[in-house]
């Protein structure tokens, strides 16, 4: 094999060299930067007493022809409106839900042509009673003018950011604590909180709301139980630990094989 000419060895030389000195330098090994994280949940409630009372009702009627069935049902819901205005709710608290006409098929037994028998004519209405002490009043009230449909009642707060704030307060509150538990009892120091976040807020009733008829031929009303509503909210919090193996990075690249 012949040797390679003087100028050309110096020109290989000089670009080993620059490639050296451009390739970045190998950093010592020392402790990692990324420290070990605790993540954990937090869970809070908080109870208020409704002051509001949502109820969703209206008037069915039946007849023979379209028209009269609506017109049945027109005249008995205008004395449901009526009673609810002479019971002090302002129209504002009085919103059409539903309004429906459905014909009555009578399918013969024997597989004969159906038959219309008549008309169902239906008108549902959300009402906003603003005085919990007062329902009972007012569902007497619609009831004797008419309303023959109870869909439900729900009970709502008006201002219910208290109530919220106090339940957020109760689940970061929680989630420090099981964090401490949980540091303790592995023997590391709980540092400061790296991230924090809520993962949803939700107001849910402890149950059903309860409205029922009294069967005692003296009751005066409706009665109606209020409750509680009950507000919670649910929050993930990473906290920093000392004390502990600190987390290494993820390699991006598997390492290259050795070259043969």
């Amino acid at each position: 094999m012949s040797a390679l000419p003087p100028r050309q060895i110096a020109l290989l030389a000089g670009a080993a060299l620059a490639a050296l000195l451009a390739a970045p330098a190998m950093a010592a090994p020392g402790p990692c930067n990324m420290p070990a994280v605790l993540s954990v949940s937090g869970h809070g409630e908080s109870r208020v007493a409704p002051d509001q009372m949502m109820i969703s009702l209206g008037v069915t009627t039946q007849a023979k022809t379209a028209a009269q069935a609506m017109q049945d049902n027109a005249d008995r819901q205008q004395a449901v409106l009526d009673a609810l205005r002479q019971a002090g709710l302002a129209d504002g608290d009085i919103q059409t839900s539903g309004l429906s006409l459905n014909p009555m098929m009578n399918y013969p037994s024997e597989g004969g042509a159906p038959s219309i028998d008549g008309y169902i004519a239906q008108n549902l209405v959300n009402v906003r009673v603003t005085d919990i002490a007062r329902a009972g009043e007012v569902l007497d009230g619609i009831v004797a003018a008419g309303a023959n449909e109870m869909q439900g009642i729900r009970f709502i707060r008006e201002d219910s950011q208290a109530a919220e704030d106090a339940a957020l307060q109760a689940a970061v509150a929680d989630a420090s604590h099981r964090a401490s538990v949980m540091a303790a009892a592995a023997g590391v120091e709980l540092g400061p909180i790296l991230r924090i976040g809520e993962p949803k807020a939700d107001m849910v009733s402890p149950g059903p709301s309860v409205m029922r008829a009294m069967a005692a031929a003296d009751a005066k009303s409706i009665p109606v139980e209020g409750g509680e509503l009950v507000f919670t909210a649910d929050v993930d919090v990473s906290f920093s630990l000392a004390g502990a193996a600190c987390a290494m990075p993820m390699q991006d690249q598997a390492p290259a094989a050795p070259a043969n």
